[in-house]
């Protein structure tokens, strides 16, 4: 139960392991437009086999799977259903470089024997279930045909015998719960038989105030702290990720006193993060400049951004110049290859190699950061193999784009990294240019319409926003399902665009709330569909 007991977080000067109980609170999961949580699918007597749970970074998947191993350990929920639950990391499956049966990669995941796990897969599969985080981190191509194991026994390479999984030529029997962080398409295709698809959308405005509750424990910070959230409706939104709620409640802890402003005036995800980090540095270690140190981590970020690598030897770390021991954004783990645990490095969370990777691209010099800032751009434009090796794993460039644009803004730099004195050269220039490059991408099968209004709503800048627009009079969201935080996107950006009065929002799951939120710019508009 250990095991799964506690998660790591970040509480100054160093971090702690805290319970996950103390502090998990219910998701809102979205399947064919209808809530409902986790649980109540695992009670569902005609539930299909095979779900795929879709969702944005820090919208809590992980967190999901570990709670329900937690709950199987514990003897909580699931022991009836299922006799033994197993949880695969793909982001830790692929550091491993051996060929295994799926007998020997269950063992490598647990404390069991690949013996006693071949004696419970032939016996009672049907009382299986298999946990798979993160399979995005996989490059699937349905077009190219592998030989891929048929037993589970059957020694081959990892994402081979996870491909034999998903269509169901081993353990057609088990059950299988899948996280991506992208749409999936080209995982659902692999999939053979029934499925479910389903979306995890973060927190509800209850599931916000339960979890700020959790977090500071005492009614009166807690009421202090919704308080100063719930006076900004844009930050409020913003909490239904349960990362970014997180980050919000830390900046609020260590500066309840004067944090207050700083809240009513947070409207980008980028100033979220960057306020976050700033908290972080002001317990910086000494040894080196607050900016050399920021250099490091984005050019440790950038390096295993093209490596598509999360996990960093000691030396790696040090070869950047950074102390492994003292950096506060790089949290210390161990992986076990070939039966050995190794310690490892890796980013308090997988955002914020992208918040660094893009961060290293602004600090840059001025004539070489517009250099690879057009690279970059390219890569996502063109679908770059060494970016973007699918679709699949288009999100996190997408996401580095999209900090980029969040720098750009000037009260994000300038108030929040004061202490560095730095400031984006040429900012008026990169905004415009940098908006019209987004907007373009748009059009391209790498990208998509949502994508490019979040990065123009991040630059925080009218005149960027109608340059890069102003050549549509049209905009069709169709099908597209949006949340509160889009909508408040996508009025910032019509409201800036006086010229588009053509509206598609036609199947958006838009409810009162939202309509609520659009009301000023749909007002403005003379075709809504």
């Amino acid at each position: 139960i250990d095991k799964w007991k506690f998660v790591t977080e970040c509480n100054l000067p160093s971090v702690e392991r805290v319970e996950l109980a103390a502090r998990y609170t219910e998701p809102v999961i979205v399947q064919k437009s209808k809530e409902k949580c986790f649980r109540g699918w695992m009670s569902d007597g005609n539930k299909p086999k095979y779900v795929i749970l879709n969702g944005d970074s820090g919208r809590g998947k992980s967190f999901m799977l570990q709670k329900i191993m937690l709950d199987w350990a514990s003897g909580e929920f699931y022991s009836e259903n299922f006799d033994v639950i197993f949880l695969l990391k793909c982001d830790e499956v692929k550091c491993l470089s051996q060929k295994m049966s799926l007998n020997e990669l269950l063992s490598w995941s647990c404390s069991l024997t690949s013996d006693q796990i071949s004696e419970i897969l032939e016996l009672t599969p049907e009382k299986v279930l298999i946990l798979i985080d993160g399979i995005d981190e996989f490059s699937f191509d349905p077009c190219i045909q592998i030989s891929s194991p048929t037993n589970p026994s059957q020694e081959a390479r990892q994402m081979d015998t996870l491909r034999s999984l998903l269509n169901r030529q081993i353990l057609p029997e088990s059950f299988l719960l899948v996280t991506t962080r992208s749409d999936a398409d080209t995982v659902t295709n692999l999939f053979k038989g029934p499925q479910s698809f389903t979306e995890i959308v973060g927190f509800s405005e209850r599931g916000v105030q339960e979890y700020l509750q959790k977090f500071f424990q005492d009614e009166k910070l807690f009421m202090n702290a919704y308080e100063s959230v719930k006076t900004n409706e844009i930050l409020l939104a913003a909490c239904s990720v349960p990362l970014l709620c997180w980050m919000v409640c830390f900046c609020l802890k260590k500066h309840f006193t004067d944090d207050d402003h700083v809240m009513r005036e947070i409207k980008t995800t980028t100033s979220i993060y960057v306020h976050f980090v700033s908290t972080l540095l002001e317990h910086h270690d000494q040894s080196q400049s607050v900016l050399t140190m920021l250099r490091n981590l984005g050019q440790l970020a950038k390096k295993g951004m093209k490596k598509q690598q999360v996990f960093f030897d000691e030396k790696s770390v040090a070869k950047t110049g950074l102390d492994p021991a003292t950096t506060l954004f790089l949290y210390k783990g161990s992986l076990k290859i070939k039966d050995k645990q190794e310690p490892v490095f890796r980013f308090m969370h997988s955002s914020f190699q992208e918040f660094f990777t893009a961060l290293y691209y602004v600090l840059l010099d001025e004539q070489k950061s517009w250099r690879k800032i057009c690279e970059l751009l390219a890569s996502v434009e063109w679908g770059d193999k060494i970016y973007s090796p699918s679709p699949a794993r288009s999100n996190p460039i997408h996401s580095v784009v999209m900090f980029l644009c969040g720098f750009l803004n000037e009260e994000v730099s300038s108030s929040n990294f004061e202490k560095i004195k730095w400031t984006v050269p040429h900012i008026i220039t990169l905004k415009e240019t940098l908006g019209k490059r987004v907007f373009r991408m748009a059009t391209h099968r790498e990208c998509d319409l949502l994508f490019a209004l979040h990065c123009l709503y991040e630059l925080q800048d009218e005149r960027s926003v109608r340059e890069a627009l102003k050549t549509h009079s049209f905009m069709d969201l169709s099908n597209v399902s949006l949340r509160s935080t889009d909508c408040w996107v996508l009025l910032y950006c019509l409201l800036c665009c006086s010229h588009i009065r053509n509206l598609n929002l036609m199947n958006c799951d838009l409810t009162a709330e939202k309509l609520k939120i659009l009301q000023p710019a749909l007002c403005m508009c003379e075709i809504l569909g």
